[in-house]
């Protein structure tokens, strides 16, 4: 399995709720902070963008809070990728605050050119590169719905 650990950052206090932990949508930053370092590892970032005009667009997302994050912390994001296509990458971030799993996110993303206002394929070099770094065993909490019915 292919884990790739480019990110970890503090936790600001200005992301805390009135209970004193990381405030829902705070948990999310730390995961975009973290896709533009997984964008930039397969040679698809801010450069590529300037250059080509093609970004990636992120279409879905799936959060899970599985622990509160109280200040102070150190939040260390690990990234797999689960799947890709010529157009589309889907990957999933981990948050661990002290070895101790407090989040999941999981996103699906288009390549986007922006001149044309299309998605586009992204070349064939990115997309050998991410299917090299597919896991072959996705983790269980992968593809969840929300219900009310366990399933």
């Amino acid at each position: 399995m292919t884990t790739f650990k480019l990110h970890s950052e503090p936790l600001q206090e200005i992301w805390l709720d009135d209970y004193g932990h990381l405030n829902e949508a705070y948990y999310l930053v730390p995961f975009t902070n973290t896709t533009w370092k997984l964008q930039d590892q397969f040679g698809i970032g801010v450069d590529y963008f300037n250059e080509t005009g093609c970004a990636l667009y992120t279409v879905e997302t799936h959060l899970r809070y599985l622990n509160d994050v109280r200040h102070p912390a150190v939040m260390e994001i690990e990234s797999i990728v689960l799947g890709s296509d010529a157009k589309k990458i889907w990957f999933a971030h981990q948050m661990l605050v002290d070895d101790k799993l407090c989040a999941t996110g999981e996103f699906m993303v288009l390549h986007y050119s922006t001149h044309d206002s299309r998605t586009i394929e992204m070349p064939e070099s990115v997309q050998a590169a991410l299917k090299q770094a597919e896991i072959a065993q996705k983790p269980d909490w992968i593809g969840r719905q929300i219900s009310l019915t366990k399933r």
